[in-house]
């Protein structure tokens, strides 16, 4: 099953890459929070669609979960905002790569310190070493030689 894990992973990354490029070409267009509305929006609807169809789960027990889990529907607001504005400044493989590097360290903290419900997992030296080499990486790409 990992495996389907990293193709679903591999698509989300891919999706995401395109997304930001959309969203950003359509706020030049529309303006920043316009189009923050209507991919919000278009989101919302499709989210409800694919609940009716393919949903089995309990809406209603949404009073049972954690109040801070509550919070994605906020942070889905915080990312496609910060990803447009991040392509429209640094471009799509920079922003990319800032995003990436920001998704694993966070990820790193949460997993380091067993943060909502995950599993404590160490953040050997390697893991840093990975991240700097990923920092490198990012400054390589970005040199004008």
């Amino acid at each position: 099953m990992k495996i389907l894990g990293i193709v679903f992973s591999a698509i989300a990354g891919a999706a995401m890459s395109l997304q930001g490029v959309f969203n950003a070409r359509l706020a030049d267009k529309v303006g920043l929070y316009e189009s923050n509305a209507f991919v919000q929006g278009t989101a919302f609807l499709f989210a409800l669609i694919a609940a009716f169809i393919a949903g089995n789960g309990n809406i209603g027990n949404l009073g049972a979960a954690n109040k801070v889990y509550w919070l994605g529907g906020l942070l889905g607001i915080v990312i496609t905002l910060t990803v447009m504005l991040g392509m429209q400044s640094l471009g799509p493989t920079v922003t990319v790569s800032v995003i990436l590097i920001a998704q694993l360290l966070v990820a790193a903290l949460i997993d380091a310190f067993g943060l909502f419900g995950t599993e404590q997992m160490p953040f050997a030296w390697t893991k840093y070493l990975g991240i700097a080499l990923m920092l490198s990486g990012v400054i390589v790409f970005k040199l004008h030689v």
